[in-house]
């Protein structure tokens, strides 16, 4: 497996992890409001604009295939961050994210997590910072992890 930084040409598969993910674990639990938020956020033109402004996307690559991707916005905040199901406690994630910590630009990473990847992140350090919220139809608990210099960027 291979992570590297994302590339115009990986935008498609890019988008069917995106949503082959959000229906296994997040679409049941949101209306239809949020089903189209998401759809518009994780389409490939939406990647592309977020690609040519101040955020980081990582994917992970095995045998040709994308299998994972993490987006980083503006230095400081998880914007998206899924596995291909079928990739999903092979340490993936776990590879994903320890590569996004060198591009992180502050001491405290955050993230809006779906309420189905609260444990996720958890397992990764994160703790609460506030109280359930919703936008746009997508119910998210925001969450934040203290980072020491040696993990983040300088």
């Amino acid at each position: 497996m291979e992570v590297r930084k994302v590339q115009e040409k990986d935008l498609v598969q890019v988008n069917l992890i995106c949503i082959r993910s959000f229906e296994a674990s997040i679409a049941g639990s949101l209306g239809c409001e949020g089903i189209t938020t998401f759809i518009e956020i994780a389409k490939s033109s939406a990647f592309l604009k977020r690609m040519q402004q101040d955020n980081t996307i990582l994917v992970a690559e095995d045998k040709q295939r994308i299998v994972a991707v993490i987006e980083l916005k503006a230095g400081h905040h998880i914007a998206m961050f899924f596995v291909d199901p079928d990739f999903q406690n092979k340490g993936v994630g776990r590879a994903l994210f320890n590569a996004i910590l060198p591009h992180v630009r502050t001491d405290i990473l955050t993230v809006s997590a779906s309420l189905s990847s609260i444990d996720i992140y958890k397992k990764y350090g994160f703790k609460y910072a506030g109280e359930v919220g919703e936008s746009a139809g997508l119910v998210y608990q925001p969450m934040e992890l203290k980072l020491s210099s040696s993990e983040r960027a300088v």
